[in-house]
C-alpha cells in the first residue's frame, strides 16, 4: 500500500515539475515575444513619428505646385490665343497678298 502511495505521488510530482517547466518556458517565450513587440514599437515611432509633418510639408508643397500650374496653364492660355490671332492674321495676309498680285 505504501509502495502505491508512493508511486501515485511520484508521478504527481513528475507530472507538476513537468508543467512547472513547460510553464518556465512559456513565460520565457512571452518575455522574448514581448521585447520583440517593444523593439517593434520604439522603431515604428521613430519612423512614424515625423509623419504628420512631412504630411503638411507635402501638402503645402502640392498647394504651391497647384497654384503654380493654375498660372502656367492661364499663360498657355493666352499663347493660345496670340497664335490664333497670329494665324488668322496669317490667313487674312495671304488672302490679301494674293488678290492685290492678280
Amino acid at each position: 500500500m505504501v509502495q502505491v502511495v508512493v508511486v501515485i505521488n511520484t508521478l504527481i510530482s513528475v507530472t507538476f515539475l513537468y508543467i512547472a517547466w513547460r510553464v518556465w518556458r512559456l513565460r520565457l517565450l512571452l518575455a522574448r515575444l514581448t521585447n520583440l513587440f517593444i523593439l517593434a514599437e520604439r522603431c515604428s515611432h521613430a519612423l512614424f513619428s515625423q509623419a504628420p509633418q512631412a504630411l503638411d510639408i507635402s501638402r503645402q508643397n502640392i498647394h504651391n505646385l497647384r497654384q503654380t500650374n493654375q498660372a502656367l496653364e492661364l499663360q498657355i492660355q493666352q499663347l493660345q490665343q496670340i497664335f490664333s490671332i497670329l494665324f488668322i492674321g496669317q490667313r487674312f495676309w495671304r488672302r490679301f497678298s494674293r488678290r492685290k498680285v492678280k
